[in-house]
């Protein structure tokens, strides 16, 4: 975890980059860099990062904007009511998004700590 995040993103983040990837590694290494500069305003745990990219090198995602990594939520009760996707922008994490696919169970950022399930 680190220092400059709270610690709902900074878990998340840790957890959907832990793949053994070099893109992953690469977003790994900007993870320490980053700062929020805005949270979604519904109380979904969306964040949206600032980065300097002069501090850290962009990872090999190409130009626009890619979902670099992302989790499935799958609740104790085996209901599978969001995911959690890490978005990059030229190489360098620009957002993690909180998406909701259930009406009767609230998704979070918080929520997801619990109940991540990375892709393999």
């Amino acid at each position: 975890m680190t220092d400059s995040l709270p610690a709902d993103v900074a878990d998340v983040l840790a957890a959907v980059l832990s793949k053994d990837s070099p893109v992953h590694a690469v977003l790994r290494r900007q993870i320490p860099h980053l700062s929020v500069r805005a949270r979604c305003t519904c109380g979904c745990g969306t964040a949206y990062f600032e980065l300097d990219p002069d501090e850290v090198e962009p990872a090999p995602t190409g130009g626009g904007v890619v979902v670099a990594a992302g989790a499935q939520l799958v609740t104790e009760a085996d209901e599978y009511p969001g995911e959690v996707l890490a978005f990059t922008q030229g190489g360098y994490l620009a957002w993690l998004e909180v998406c909701s696919w259930s009406d009767d169970i609230e998704v979070t950022l918080a929520a997801a700590r619990r109940w991540l399930r990375p892709r393999s």
